[in-house]
Order: C-alpha cells, then structure tokens, then sequence
C-alpha cells in the first residue's frame, strides 16, 4: 500500500512540516559532488560543511534534541537550504504500513514548507526515524535528508558510529 499525500501530510504535520507536494526522485535536482562521493564521504573543498564541535551531541545526551534542532536550523539558514517561504525537500518513504519493500520504488521527496512551531526530534515521526540510532540507544533519534528547492543544498542529520548525531551541509560553489 502506498501512502497517499493526505496520509503523508497527517505523517509530517507534527514536526512542524506543511505538506505541499509529492516530487519523483527524477524531478529533484542535487547538489553536485564528485564521482564516488557521498555526502558523508564528501570533504570541505566538494562544498561540506559540519555542524559545529559544540552542537554535536551523543544519542543519550539529554540536550540532544535542542542540540540537533539548533544546529540543524542554523546550518539551514546559513547555506541557503530555505527559500523565502521557508521551503524545501525532504527524502520520504511512500511505502505504506504493509512492510513491502520495492526496492527505491516508494522513495520520494515531499516538498513541505517549514511552520513556526517545528521541532525535527520530540516530534518522533517514523519518517524521521534514524533505524542505526538502534544499536546505541532506545530513544528516538533522527536523521533525514532534505535539499533546496533550487538544488543547491543539501543536508543530512545522520548518526554516526561513534552514537553521535549532527548535520552536514553540501554546497557546492
């Protein structure tokens, strides 16, 4: 079962995400890197940028959620992820609750406009949902992609293997 843009909104509504549309994977445009980089694998002179030292939490850390958000939004601002709407993408999973897996079939990207009232962690959306933060904690722990409207940013919130969680950025010049 796939879910519908009305289910998608209802999923998204408590992180403070107003759905706006469904985009295919081949309509989204990304920032570019070299062959054989990912974000992750991406370095400063491909256009990276990391949260700062002091804003990188461990899963456990009791200020992880404010730690996360800060920087998430701080980095969104400052590299242009946001349009003047405060828009953008975000990598979803259409997949529905029957536990099919089509392979990228259900992946996508929801265009969504960014309220006042967000908070990417405490919100404990599924579609936010980090499935390695597994294997360090039990709390609720997110990471998602999202990019520019115009395609020039992209950023992830991802844990890493050390039961760290931060932000990068990608911007190329």
């Amino acid at each position: 079962m796939t879910l519908t843009d009305a289910e998608m909104a209802a999923l998204l509504a408590p992180a403070g995400l107003h759905f706006i549309g469904r985009r295919n994977r081949d309509e989204v445009r990304l920032p570019s890197l070299p062959p054989n980089h990912s974000a992750a694998s991406a370095r400063p002179e491909h256009g990276r940028f990391d949260s700062h030292s002091d804003e990188i939490p461990e899963v456990d850390d009791p200020d992880m959620p404010n730690k996360v958000n800060a920087s998430w939004f701080r980095m969104a601002t400052e590299y242009g992820l946001l349009n003047e709407d405060r828009e953008f993408l975000l990598a979803v999973d259409y997949a529905g609750d029957d536990g099919a897996d089509d392979g990228e079939d259900h992946r996508g990207w929801a265009h969504v406009r960014l309220l006042d009232d967000w908070n990417w962690v405490t919100s404990e959306i599924d579609q936010l949902r980090s499935w390695i933060a597994a294997t360090f904690t039990r709390r609720f722990v997110p990471e998602f992609t999202v990019v520019s409207l115009d395609g020039k940013v992209m950023m992830n919130t991802t844990v890493w293997g050390n039961g760290t969680v931060s932000t990068i950025a990608i911007r190329p010049e």
